[in-house]
């Protein structure tokens, strides 16, 4: 059964794509006087405290990843548009829940993590030279936009030349859909799934005679109770994978050399002189720089657990990105401080049983790719005339820059 879609954007009555992009005094608003509100219109509940966030996404007593209505767009509502299939249902509660995401996490070892980082390091570099002595570059054409692109086609084990079908597939089936013309948006999501489908299965297929260090040849060896995946099941897990291998640290990548320039100038020559504060500051980008990360949950029954009363079927959207400017949690958290102790405490990666398998994978691109960035640059500025509104697009992160166009200084 296809899930509604509950529209986010009659949630938010955010003015402009820049006041999406910059939704601080959004989440400001709603922390000080609204921490929990019901938005009539979409008939939801909409939590904003950290401590409320942490408890709707992680207590699957009360509230349940089974559910008919959802704010998640990702995917389509043709039948090669459903990333559950069979005994792979991601939407679910312990203990089924607990099959397919190892099943799922097959793909994400710390042994492939190992694997995988060289791999990482020839892409960026090869990309960084790929930009050759142009003293101005787009940063999210030559480098954020391209980078996961790049290494989640390596990692799937497809040929890299149709890596660009991929990015334009992922983009398609990650819109939100919109409070207009939202047939448009389906009919582009329905033929990126089929497209997609279609051209996977036969790799998939062709994959189980020729196993490589791959995510599709691991996901084809899994095993759990002496059960494998289907072909079927493989293409459909690695539509829900390319999300956080694409679509997630592109935007990271993006929204981090955006903070750079325009948040605090002086980040970037902070972490060129000490290389130590680079993990620090992908942990302050994820918890300040990501927008809008968020997550649905379905009451599973009657109950006050958050101060109201909730009832069985209620659905409630916990909104991570909030939580992670509560000030009970992090000291001064509209500030950006790439020093702060606790910022690895962010939620923008979820919590509980169904915290983001892919994070490490986000992690290791955000770390290799700044640092080798800034081996070759030693100094980046903004360019003058840059107009974030016109900058801007939907996606699953909220608005993304399609463009960021950066002064650089080599070395």
């Amino acid at each position: 059964m296809q899930e509604e879609i509950i529209s986010l954007a009659e949630i938010t009555q955010f003015r402009s794509a820049a006041e999406e992009f910059n939704p601080f005094d959004w989440y400001r608003h709603h922390l000080e006087h609204e921490p929990i509100s019901y938005n009539e219109a979409t008939n939801s509940w909409n939590v904003f405290r950290y401590e409320d966030v942490k408890r709707v996404l992680s207590d699957y007593e009360y509230f349940t990843s089974v559910r008919t209505r959802t704010t998640i767009s990702v995917g389509a509502d043709n039948e090669e548009g459903h990333h559950n299939s069979g005994r792979v249902n991601l939407n679910s509660d312990p203990p089924d829940h607990r099959k397919s995401r190892s099943l799922l996490s097959a793909a994400f070892t710390p042994r492939s993590l190992k694997l995988w980082e060289p791999r990482i390091h020839e892409v960026v570099s090869q990309l960084i030279e790929e930009m050759g002595d142009e003293p101005v570059i787009d940063i999210v054409k030559s480098f954020s936009g391209a980078l996961p692109m790049i290494v989640i086609a390596e990692l799937l084990g497809v040929p890299p030349e149709d890596r660009f079908l991929f990015k334009e597939w992922v983009d398609h089936l990650f819109l939100p859909l919109p409070m207009d013309h939202i047939e448009d948006i389906q009919e582009l999501k329905r033929q990126a799934a089929k497209n997609y489908y279609n051209y996977l299965l036969p790799h998939v297929i062709l994959k189980r005679t020729n196993l490589a260090d791959d995510i599709i040849s691991d996901l084809i060896q899994a095993e759990v109770n002496g059960e494998r995946l289907t072909d079927d099941e493989i293409v459909r897990m690695t539509m829900f994978i390319l999300g956080a291998g694409i679509e997630t640290t592109s935007h990271l990548l993006a929204s981090t050399f955006y903070s750079f320039l325009y948040d605090n100038d002086q980040i970037y020559t902070e972490i060129q002189s000490n290389r130590e504060l680079l993990p620090g500051a992908v942990e302050e980008m994820l918890r300040y720089r990501f927008h809008i990360a968020k997550m649905d949950r379905t009451v599973k029954q009657d109950n006050n657990v958050l101060g109201v009363e909730l009832k069985k079927g209620d659905v409630v959207v916990a909104w991570m990105s909030a939580a992670n400017m509560d000030q009970e949690m992090f000291e001064d958290p509209f500030t950006l401080n790439i020093r702060r102790a606790n910022n690895k405490k962010h939620l923008t990666f979820g919590n509980g049983p169904h915290f983001c398998l892919g994070a490490p994978l986000a992690r290791l691109e955000a770390n290799i790719g700044l640092g080798l960035f800034m081996d070759h640059f030693e100094r980046i500025e903004p360019v003058h005339g840059f107009n974030l509104e016109a900058n801007l697009t939907p996606s699953a992160a909220g608005q993304t820059l399609t463009s960021l166009p950066v002064r650089v200084y080599r070395r």
